[in-house]
């Protein structure tokens, strides 16, 4: 008959305790790094198109236009995409994976019978998986920072739809990160909603007072219907071409030879 290990004798991995620990805290960190990179290898998704937007948004709601044309716009892009040339998943809809303008990309990819991609991430209101995401690229994290690292690793382009502070954190970052040139690969932005955005963020403002230069308006381009964005996606991302697997962009320092110190 088989010994059996006592739990205080128990290997540290398998130790639950150990793992919901403060010590563990960087075994946990880790763990929201390689198993996404395993699942995106294992399923050849190689980059993606992001849809970022506010959990509250509702069909029947006062901007209740921006979840249709969110999932008008996811349905398209997927339609598309699924007719490239490939032997991998290319740009495949990302959300978060919560209500909202995150449940209309996913439903529309889903309803494009493409995959589709859900970054979900527990908190205490409004955070819970939609339906929608493909069921093996649904993930639950538990760091924001993890999240958002996943978000911008495999994102070739990322629509930004009306949202609050969520929003303007996670599309704020991306920005910054272009405007750096920390990663040398550039990912496209398309702010969904002129009036919104225009009313929202000030960007003329910020030029004005110097805090960002006339040329980073050119980050960024608005789009307010479906055909339009999805006509921009497509001129800026076709002539990309293909990797073998998912190809992540280099991360740049000063002063450092080329091929050293970065990842």
């Amino acid at each position: 008959m088989k010994r059996r290990v006592k739990s205080h004798s128990s290997l540290a991995y398998l130790n639950e305790d150990f793992l919901q620990s403060d010590a563990a805290r960087p075994v946990r960190i880790l763990a929201e790094y390689l198993a996404p990179l395993e699942t995106f290898r294992r399923e050849q998704i190689q980059d993606t198109i992001v849809f970022f937007g506010s959990a509250r948004v509702s069909p029947d709601g006062p901007l209740g236009r921006y979840y249709e044309e969110a999932r008008t716009l996811a349905r398209l892009v997927t339609t598309w995409s699924k007719g490239l040339p490939s032997g991998s998943h290319r740009y495949v809809v990302c959300s978060g994976g919560g209500p909202g303008i995150m449940e209309a990309a996913n439903r529309g990819a889903s309803e494009a019978a493409g995959r589709t991609i859900g970054l979900n991430i527990g908190l205490p209101h409004e955070q819970r998986p939609n339906p929608w995401n493909t069921r093996e690229l649904n993930f639950e994290f538990r760091y924001l920072f993890m999240r958002k690292l996943w978000f911008a690793y495999l994102a070739r382009a990322l629509v930004a739809f009306p949202g609050g502070f969520g929003t303007l954190d996670e599309l704020m970052e991306v920005l910054t990160l272009q405007q750096t040139g920390k990663l040398d690969r550039r990912t496209r932005i398309l702010l969904y909603g002129s009036a919104y955005w225009k009313e929202i963020v000030n960007f003329d403002a910020l030029v004005r007072h110097g805090m960002i230069s006339p040329g980073d308006l050119g980050l960024f381009t608005f789009a307010d219907d479906p055909p339009t964005a999805l006509g921009l996606l497509q001129g800026w991302l076709e002539p990309e071409k293909e990797a073998a697997e998912p190809e992540f962009p280099r991360s740049r320092a000063p002063d450092t030879a080329e091929g050293e110190g970065q990842g």
